[in-house]
């Protein structure tokens, strides 16, 4: 039988003043180990997908876990039977999800994490403000009951988004409690440091993001609505992580149920 690949999808925002040194000594690594996929380090932490042997990537995930401030590194893991990518690559960057604003302190201002079922309660609350920091085209698939859609074309747009949102909030003398989600947490947890350091302060978002949401709470206690928009051969997922009935629109790129009628530009 030929060996499976295990996937490990990972981030984690930690303070990193010397990244090119960290980043050398995982490429090293990475090549005693044989493993294929992206890791991107920046100032501010780690974010990446590697695959490789089972040994070899609880190896890496190990290695990784002992940088300052990754002990609670953030990781999901999944498998293959084939590679899934043609090498590995480990680059430095100024940042590891780009939000475009210059010097931001994730790992020291992000808001609180919520677990999925701290979550439910907290949106449920109409004196709760919901904010999807994920681009149009995802929360077009599907999103949380009552969430705000930016309408970005990419998280570059959010941060000018929020601030006049943020004006907004101000001129009604509003300071409300924030709560914020994205994909799988990287996206939420920047905005969270971008939004407190406009001057909120009850800021929180969903640990894990909207998969482990999925993964982990039943469906009939959810408060998602639709699927998930998932930047892999899926398209979209459901409650249970189970593949939904979207495809790729060929003229467009944009994703569509299978089986209702698409009208599009291209």
């Amino acid at each position: 039988m030929a060996p499976t690949f295990t996937i490990a999808a990972l981030y984690r925002f930690a303070s990193f003043p010397e990244p090119e040194s960290l980043a050398a000594e995982l490429r090293t690594l990475c090549v005693q180990l044989g493993t294929c996929g992206t890791l991107i380090l920046a100032k501010e932490g780690i974010n990446g997908t590697v695959a490789g042997s089972d040994k070899a990537i609880a190896t890496l995930i190990d290695h990784i876990r002992a940088l300052p401030g990754c002990a609670d590194l953030d990781v999901k893991y999944a498998t293959a039977p084939d590679a899934p990518f043609a090498r590995m690559k480990v680059k430095v960057k100024p940042e590891i999800v780009t939000l475009g604003i210059g010097e931001l302190d994730p790992a020291g201002q992000a808001g609180r994490h919520l677990d999925p079922a701290e979550w439910n309660d907290l949106i449920a609350d109409p004196d709760t403000i919901l904010i999807d920091t994920r681009n149009a085209y995802e929360v077009a698939v599907g999103s949380f009951d009552g969430a705000i859609d930016p309408g970005t074309r990419s998280f570059r747009d959010f941060p000018a988004w929020f601030d006049d949102f943020a004006a907004e909030l101000r001129e009604q003398g509003r300071q409300p409690r924030i709560a914020m989600f994205c994909t799988g947490g990287i996206r939420c947890e920047k905005s969270t440091a971008l939004v407190r350091s406009r001057g909120f302060d009850e800021v929180y978002h969903l640990r894990g993001g909207i998969l482990r949401y999925l993964e982990e709470m039943p469906e009939d206690q959810s408060r998602w609505r639709g699927d998930c928009y998932v930047f892999d051969e899926r398209v979209a997922v459901g409650h249970g992580l189970k593949p939904g009935n979207h495809i790729i629109c060929r003229s467009c790129g944009l994703a569509h149920p299978q089986d209702e009628p698409h009208d599009c530009a291209g």
